[in-house]
């Protein structure tokens, strides 16, 4: 088991599923009517040539050159091309790229479930990689020419490295990552703070262990026996506490939890102010990146590239609602089971008052999201080929009450999903997950849930890696398979036509 298989089992799926659609849909659909012919212009060396309609950096473009550049020799001899470069990039062979990014995402998946749960087995990390990499939304722009697939990848090859402390490498990742998709520039914040706060609450461990060793070399000529028992046993707490770093998740009353909260950033502030330094040093990379990003925007005039009318930055809060919720629906198994519902009424039981007071704040923030927040972009309005066009009209706009409705399961939702990180990460590392989440999604006004893959992938990865049983993963994975025939088939076998517009129209996420 391990990588190698995540990799061949993933390309058992991959290769033939790329095969099938490209036959059924050879030519370039919706969004690949503008990546397509770019990486083609790119292919024919205009580096200079740019359609306007594109929004989004030209990283997927250059990745498919170097993915092409791999392939042209092997062609070349299989007679399936002429010289012609240019010739070789396709319209499947473009797709193709982000068929091999899946195979490294579903590898990655794998490195980032064996660091953070060092003491699963094998066969259960290879088995969970293989159902993340089965997540609809990625799972069926695999096989289309997008932008998404091949910027999970570079963001989670920017977050294993980043675990791993090599943060110059994880920069270059970001980087990447930036460069293929502009609002990668979030989570690569969302990393470095992810990286500082490891090294800060570890710094200050350390040092605790240090003070703890001083005192009981102290103790030796003092008070005995007794003494030096009682400081073995502090020292002992303070071991187990950094025997795992990644371990800081506890279930323990809300009061306490938002003790932690407060103590953590205490430690936060002052430990990166007394080591800013290296800090500074350490972390370099990233802000360099960072400043770069902040440069572009204002040469630019914006984060959008092109079509910047369609995508004005808006305030569009009730979309970290929709995240919440379908999230949630998709794994269905961790948030609706009767063990987790037992557990979140435990924790709001163990202290009613200050949970009744969070409660409250979270469905008013909830109402005022969808009633002054929730936004109705043109395109969801008007465009019948997108699955939330469809969830729009039936369910969140079929009466005026329903979004209203549908307030107390998105913090439901959300609330699962924190408590559910809180096993395993400290309130610092949630609260700038929830930050970064919403930096990505509250200043977007379309619905699209393909937009949600970075943050679940990372809700996944955190949430599940100690505490779900093989029974809950496989039910999971059912629900992905399901759900993935279901759209691949409706996508692939029942296309239709607009009376006002020529071509075959296909329904898609």
């Amino acid at each position: 088991m391990g990588k190698l298989a995540v990799a061949a089992i993933t390309s058992l799926w991959v290769i033939p599923m790329s095969i099938i659609v490209n036959h059924i849909v050879p030519e370039p659909y919706m969004d690949e009517i503008f990546h397509v012919p770019q990486a083609q212009q790119y292919c024919n060396g205009n580096f200079r040539s740019w359609d306007p309609m594109i929004t989004t950096p030209p990283g997927l473009y250059y990745l498919s050159l170097a993915h092409v550049a791999s392939l042209f020799p092997g062609m070349l001899l299989m007679e399936n091309t002429s010289q012609s470069f240019s010739e070789a990039c396709s319209t499947s062979v473009l797709r193709s790229t982000n068929a091999v990014s899946a195979v490294l995402c579903g590898v990655l998946v794998y490195e980032i479930i064996r660091f953070l749960g060092p003491n699963l087995s094998d066969r259960k990390a290879t088995f969970m990689a293989l159902v993340m990499s089965l997540y609809p939304l990625h799972w069926f722009f695999t096989f289309l020419y997008y932008t998404d697939v091949a910027s999970l990848t570079a963001v989670l090859a920017m977050y294993l490295t980043c675990l791993k402390r090599r943060y110059v490498l994880s920069a270059l990742f970001g980087t990447l990552a930036v460069f293929i998709r502009q609002t990668n520039v979030v989570w690569m914040l969302f990393v470095a703070c992810s990286g500082i706060l490891d090294f800060t609450l570890d710094s200050s461990k350390q040092k605790g262990k240090q003070e703890v060793n001083q005192e009981l070399h102290q103790s030796s000529n003092k008070k005995g026996a007794t003494l030096r028992s009682n400081l073995r046993k502090r020292k002992s707490d303070i071991s187990s506490d950094t025997s795992d770093p990644f371990n800081h998740g506890q279930t323990v009353p809300s009061t306490e939890d938002t003790s932690d909260l407060v103590y953590d950033i205490y430690t936060v502030i002052s430990t990166s102010w007394n080591l800013k330094w290296r800090i500074l040093i350490k972390f370099s990379p990233f802000i360099f990146v960072v400043v770069a990003f902040g440069i572009f925007i204002l040469w630019n005039g914006g984060i959008v590239l092109g079509a910047k009318e369609a995508h004005v930055v808006s305030l569009h809060f009730a979309q970290i609602m929709y995240f919440s919720l379908v999230s949630a629906l998709f794994t269905a198994p961790l948030h609706f089971s009767v063990n987790q519902l037992r557990h979140q009424f435990h924790q709001l039981h163990r202290n009613w008052s200050l949970s009744l007071i969070l409660t409250l704040v979270a469905l008013v923030a909830g109402f005022v999201s969808v009633h002054f927040f929730s936004l109705a972009h043109p395109y969801l309005l008007a465009d019948n080929r997108h699955y939330p066009f469809y969830l729009w009209r039936k369910i969140i706009n079929a009466h005026w009450l329903m979004k209203y409705m549908l307030v107390p399961v998105y913090v439901y939702s959300w609330f699962s999903i924190l408590t559910l990180l809180a096993k395993t990460r400290r309130q610092t590392w949630i609260l700038v997950y929830f930050l970064a989440t919403c930096g990505v999604l509250v200043p977007t006004p379309l619905i699209e849930f393909r937009y949600y893959t970075i943050p679940f992938y990372l809700f996944m990865l955190h949430s599940c890696v100690r505490s779900s049983s093989f029974a809950t993963w496989l039910l999971i994975g059912t629900i992905f398979v399901s759900i993935n025939v279901f759209t691949m088939a409706m996508f692939l076998f029942r296309p239709f036509k607009w009376s006002h517009e020529d071509g075959v129209q296909r329904f898609i996420w």
